[in-house]
């Protein structure tokens, strides 16, 4: 890989900018604005003053949300589910599911599951 094309990706990871073009691209679908310019434009206004201040950062789902999907994923009340079915769902909202911190047999409780997601 040639030098400058290193430092590019490190400069993307370094600042998180594929996430945040991610996290901005599943807001405009989820909400499909008539407006979609202003719209991005407002939830980068939104990001700047989140790391500013305490502000909320601009989600596409909240807690509820998460509840109700792990709940869906938890069919048997176990309290947890299984790592195939986390990617499952981080893959269904859109997330990455590489370098993920687990072993395949590992489990996720409700807790990592709305931390993480």
């Amino acid at each position: 890989m040639a030098a400058g094309e290193q430092q590019g990706r490190e400069y993307l990871e370094r600042y998180k900018i594929p996430e945040l073009l991610h996290n901005l691209s599943a807001l405009l679908l989820y909400h499909r604005p008539e407006r979609p310019r202003e719209f991005l434009i407002h939830a980068l206004e939104r990001v700047k003053l989140a790391k500013l201040s305490d502000v909320e950062y601009p989600y596409l789902v909240d807690e509820s949300n998460l509840n109700a999907m792990f709940e869906m994923l938890d069919t048997t009340s176990q309290g947890y589910i299984t790592l195939v079915q986390y990617k499952g769902a981080l893959k269904s909202l859109g997330l990455s599911t590489q370098d993920l911190p687990y072993e395949e047999d590992a489990t996720i409780t409700l807790e990592i599951f709305k931390k993480e997601v």
